[in-house]
C-alpha cells in the first residue's frame, strides 16, 4: 500500500514540470517493490488437494495406533518368520509320600465340658530325646528364598547394632514374647487369684492392649501351653491354646510382631506350624477330642489392634500336606 502510494505520489511530480531524471531512483525503486510484492507461487498448489485430504481423513479417524503390539508382531512375524514361544517345564505340585491323615479315626467330636485346662508338661527323657520339635524340623528345612531374608535382616541388624547389641536385641525379644504368653496365659485360667499377684508387666502392656478384641471372642478354653506328641510320625510340639474361636474349635498360636502383617503370606511357615500341631494334638491319646481349624493371632508393642488369621478344615488340610513334605525332607537330612 505504501508502494503504490509513493508511485502516485512520483506521477504527480512529473505532472508538476519536474524532468523525469530526477527520478529515476524513485522509478527502479518503486518497480523493485512491486516485484518483491509479488506473491510467490507455491510449489503445493499443483498437489492434488482431495486425495490427500481424504488420505488424511482416513488416518485421523482410525482408533488404534499404527504401532500397536499387535501390528507390531504382525510385522516381525512378516520380516523374521513366526515366533517360536518356549514353555516352562510343568512341575508338578509335589506329594507327600506318605499322605499321613490329619484326623484320628480312633477319635469323635467331642462337646465342651467345662473343667480343669489341659496344661501337659513337655518332659525329655531317655525315650524320647531323638524326637525333633516342630520348631526343629521348620528350621532346618526353611525355604532358600526365606532362609535368605532372614540371613540378610540379621547381618542388617549386626551392622546398625553390633555383635553384642544384636544378642541383646535378640534375648529381650525372647523374654517379651515369654512374658506376652504367661499373660495370656493368666487371662484364661480360671483359678487366677488376686490381680494384683498377676499385673501384666509393663513392656508387655501393648501386647496385652492389641490381642484385646480377640480375646473377648475366645470361649471354651480346653489347653494352654500344652505339650502335644504325634505318636506315628514322632515329632513334638507345644500348643498355646485350644479354644473356640467365634464357635469354631481351633489350635491357636500367638505371634508378636514389630511390623503388620495383615495378610496370611506375611506369617511364613506359622500355618504349617499350627497344621503341625493340630495333626499331633488329634494323634495324642492325652487329648480325647479333634481339632480342624486353625487361629494365628499377630500382636503389636504399640498396642494397635492385632491382626487375625483363621485357617479353615480345608486350609488346614493344605498346610498339613506341606508339612508332611518338610517332614520327609527333615528325615532325608
Amino acid at each position: 500500500m505504501q508502494v503504490l502510494k509513493l508511485v502516485i505520489q512520483c506521477k504527480g511530480v512529473r505532472s508538476m514540470g519536474f524532468p523525469s531524471g530526477h527520478f529515476s531512483r524513485v522509478d527502479n525503486f518503486s518497480s523493485s517493490c512491486q516485484w518483491r510484492a509479488r506473491k510467490k507461487v507455491s510449489q503445493y498448489s499443483t498437489v492434488d488437494t482431495e486425495r490427500y485430504s481424504s488420505l488424511v481423513r482416513e488416518v485421523l479417524s482410525s482408533k488404534t495406533s499404527s504401532q500397536t503390539p499387535d501390528s507390531i508382531e504382525d510385522e516381525d512375524c512378516q520380516l523374521y518368520g513366526p515366533i517360536i514361544r518356549t514353555r516352562p517345564p510343568s512341575q508338578q505340585p509335589k506329594v507327600p509320600k506318605n499322605l499321613h491323615p490329619l484326623l484320628n479315626e480312633a477319635k469323635g467330636q467331642s462337646e465342651y465340658v467345662p473343667g480343669p485346662l489341659a496344661r501337659i508338661t513337655l518332659k525329655r527323657d531317655s525315650n524320647n530325646t531323638s524326637i525333633p520339635s516342630v520348631t526343629r524340623i521348620l528350621q532346618k528345612t526353611m525355604p532358600p528364598d526365606q532362609a535368605f531374608y532372614l540371613e540378610r535382616w540379621k547381618r542388617r541388624m549386626i551392622a546398625e547394632l553390633g555383635e553384642e547389641g544384636f544378642r541383646e536385641y535378640s534375648s529381650n525379644l525372647f523374654r517379651q514374647g515369654k512374658l506376652f504368653h504367661a499373660a495370656i496365659e493368666d487371662t484364661f485360667i480360671q483359678e487366677t487369684p488376686s490381680k494384683e499377684d498377676h499385673e501384666c508387666p509393663a513392656e508387655v502392656s501393648g501386647y496385652i492392649e492389641s490381642v484385646s478384641n480377640v480375646l473377648s471372642d475366645i470361649t471354651g478354653v480346653r489347653a494352654i501351653e500344652s505339650a502335644v506328641h504325634h505318636s506315628s510320625l514322632q515329632y513334638l510340639g507345644i500348643v498355646d491354646c485350644v479354644a473356640q474361636y467365634r464357635g469354631s474349635l481351633c489350635v491357636i498360636d500367638w505371634k508378636t510382631s514389630e511390623k503388620p502383617k495383615p495378610f496370611l503370606r506375611h506369617t511364613y511357615d506359622n500355618p504349617l506350624q499350627v497344621a503341625a500341631y493340630i495333626g499331633a494334638l488329634n494323634s495324642d491319646h492325652n487329648y480325647n477330642y479333634q481339632v480342624e481349624n486353625g487361629l494365628i493371632v499377630v500382636a503389636y508393642k504399640d498396642g494397635s489392634p492385632a491382626h487375625t488369621h483363621f485357617l479353615t478344615s480345608e486350609q488346614i488340610m493344605a498346610f498339613w500336606e506341606k508339612w508332611l513334605l518338610r517332614l520327609e525332607e527333615y528325615a532325608e537330612k
